[in-house]
């Protein structure tokens, strides 16, 4: 086993390539050793190649509503009112803490994508 750094995207694809063929290698042989280090390697190129800028409050809410096929008047009924929940979408109101709160326990959101650490 020979493994090289992923310095650009044509090593990317090679190494992508070879992780497929990996891919079912049995557990402790130097295939599934091989497949491990390659795909440290990936994904260590991926986050350096292409970060991704953390969500904001209103993102991890809507990507909730949509993974529950929740609508404005759903966001309300938990909420307690249409026009919070109007606000809240249109980035004109923060979430306050119980509404953070209820958010979480209906949806299992986590409190700290709602608070906005990350």
């Amino acid at each position: 086993m020979t493994i090289y750094p992923i310095r650009n995207d044509d090593d990317h694809r090679a190494a992508l390539h070879r992780i497929n063929a990996l891919w079912n290698a049995p557990d402790d042989s130097p295939e599934a050793d091989e497949l491990d280090a390659l795909a440290t390697l990936v994904d260590a190129y991926e986050r350096k190649r292409w970060p991704t800028e953390p969500g904001t409050p209103l993102d991890a809410l809507k990507f909730a509503m949509d993974q529950h096929d929740a609508t404005q008047k759903d966001l309300a009924e938990i909420l307690g009112s249409r026009s919070r929940a109007s606000e809240i979408l249109n980035g004109k109101r923060e979430l306050t803490l119980d509404q953070i709160r209820r958010l979480s326990k209906a949806w299992g959101i986590p409190i700290a994508l709602l608070v906005g650490e990350g």
